[in-house]
């Protein structure tokens, strides 16, 4: 596409072009409905012409797929959208569910994971009415939960890790296991997380987007590598209770 900028940024004829093939009657005045209803908002340089990034094209290719395959009102379509920017599922079409937490995040067992294309915990957002009804917890437990600090909000939701968390303690609170137990788990926790931050501090220090990355996949290893660590340390210790 001649026009695309060196950024990665599209006109809105290069927008139209990318999608014609797949929808034949799009036109630049349906774009900038599209626009107007607030389902995409493109950049707009100095001088007023809209710019678009990929994902730009990407969102506008799931709104036309949803009104040709679908016949999904705008309304519809905009609340799916905004499940997808928090990180979750869209309901099923007619389902009369809500928005979904990803199963792959669901199955990950909240183990970290080098899996590109499993859903970062981070970029999930959840109400607490859908992290309870995710993890099993009830509100009190997660109230809890809160109070002891092993769980906490982002801004205004609850990401993946919450839901990690609160999975984890609703499974073992079936067996007798209180959320003033774990505070030790907490503490543990914290201790690693000080050990990580001094190996990675000096390549964080660095502004470059190679020891940027570096830094990322190193807290992604080690963080792998400590859960392993205090696996292997719980059940050895465990077994030594059964050998006695």
């Amino acid at each position: 596409m001649t026009a695309v900028a060196s950024h990665g940024l599209m006109g809105i004829g290069d927008v139209l072009a990318a999608l014609r093939p797949e929808f034949p009657d799009v036109t630049i005045s349906k774009i900038r409905f599209l626009e107007s209803e607030g389902l995409v908002s493109p950049q707009r340089t100095s001088s007023g012409y809209r710019k678009f990034s990929h994902a730009d094209v990407e969102r506008l290719r799931y709104v036309l797929a949803c009104q040709r395959d679908q016949y999904l009102p705008l309304k519809v379509i905009r609340d799916h959208l905004e499940a997808i920017d928090r990180g979750l599922e869209p309901p099923s079409s007619g389902s009369g569910e809500g928005p979904r937490v990803p199963r792959a995040l669901v199955s990950a067992d909240g183990l970290p994971s080098s899996d590109t294309f499993r859903p970062s915990a981070s970029d999930v957002r959840l109400s607490r009415k859908e992290l309870l009804e995710s993890s099993g917890l009830d509100d009190a437990l997660l109230g809890q939960l809160e109070g002891y600090g092993l769980i906490s909000k982002r801004g205004s939701h609850y990401d993946g890790d919450a839901l990690s968390v609160a999975s984890t303690v609703a499974e073992m609170a079936a067996f007798g296991i209180e959320p003033r137990h774990l505070r030790t788990f907490k503490v543990a926790a914290d201790r690693e997380v000080g050990l990580v931050e001094q190996v990675v501090t000096p390549l964080l220090r660095q502004r470059d987007p190679d020891s940027q990355q570096r830094a990322e996949d190193t807290i992604r290893q080690l963080s792998a590598l400590s859960v392993r660590l205090h696996a292997s340390l719980v059940k050895a210790g465990l077994a030594s209770e059964l050998r006695r």
